[in-house]
């Protein structure tokens, strides 16, 4: 498997990088090779005076590379002009990423922990599965929130087509992960279910195909708004990671992340792995 590991070189991407433990948790699942990525805005110029930012890159990325192959992993850098999020997602379309993985620290608590934009915008866009790396806030040395990315996962869905497609991630993330936790939220636009198709039978059914890889599920129906519904699970049960669907509104601005999927990205604790439709 192929990552890309998106870095501005700042310190909440090196707590990332330099952690030994996420890096154990992406090659536990099959990552040997990865595509470490920092991107010159486009309003940055080789010319302007005093400055090659290009060049700083370069070095200042070296020894990220160095980290990384040391850990056993195959490295391939790339320093790239543009923006951001678009060099980030298009090379990792190029290079058949099956994960691109992002640091992000929020802000402060009076705007929301929003993340950064382009931790956002990848969010927003990615044809990729994506990891949002949970980073300590108002460090000058922080660390990562969570360091086992995948030990205690908590799934999210709403049993739609994108949703059973994120549950399919569990094929290479079981590898990692010890401990599950399975919700649906229902809300009073959902159509009544059948006697055959409750949300427990239907949870019970993917917690015992989990069951059968040795990780211990629980599952939890709820009602009330699905993402604070689902962050009061996070509070709770204390995972790793928060897995979850994005689902496509528009097809000019292409697989827009739908309103919950948004808000746990912005407003979780920890680590969010967001997995766009096909």
């Amino acid at each position: 498997m192929k990552a890309v590991l998106a870095t501005d070189l700042s310190a909440a991407s090196e707590a990332t990088i330099e952690n030994e433990t996420c890096l154990e948790c992406l090659s536990r699942i099959g990552v040997d090779e990865m595509h470490l990525v920092t991107v010159i805005p486009s309003n940055v110029h080789a010319g302007m005076p005093g400055i090659d930012f290009e060049k700083r890159r370069r070095n200042a990325i070296s020894s990220y590379e160095r980290v990384i192959e040391a850990a056993g992993f195959d490295v391939e850098v790339h320093v790239v002009r543009g923006t951001p999020h678009r060099r980030i997602r298009g090379i990792a379309e190029t290079v058949g990423a099956s994960i691109t993985v992002v640091g992000s620290r929020g802000k402060s608590p009076l705007e929301n922990r929003v993340i950064g934009s382009t931790a956002r915008n990848l969010a927003r866009t990615t044809e990729t599965p994506l990891l949002v790396n949970r980073v300590e806030r108002e460090a000058d040395e922080p660390s990562v929130v969570r360091q086992h990315l995948f030990q205690r996962m908590l799934y999210a869905t709403d049993f739609s087509e994108n949703a059973e497609r994120a549950f399919e991630t569990f094929s290479y993330l079981r590898h990692a992960t010890q401990e599950a936790t399975l919700v649906h939220v229902e809300t009073p636009k959902d159509p009544e279910p059948s006697d055959s198709a409750d949300p427990e039978t239907r949870l019970a059914s993917l917690a015992d195909r989990l069951e059968e890889w040795d990780i211990d599920t629980r599952i939890d129906v709820r009602q009330g708004d699905p993402a604070d519904e689902i962050l009061a699970v996070e509070d709770a049960v204390d995972p790793t990671t928060i897995l979850v669907g994005s689902r496509g509104h528009s097809r000019l601005r292409r697989l827009l992340l739908g309103s919950v999927s948004e808000d746990l990205v912005a407003r979780a604790n920890g680590n969010v792995m967001l997995v766009p439709p096909t």
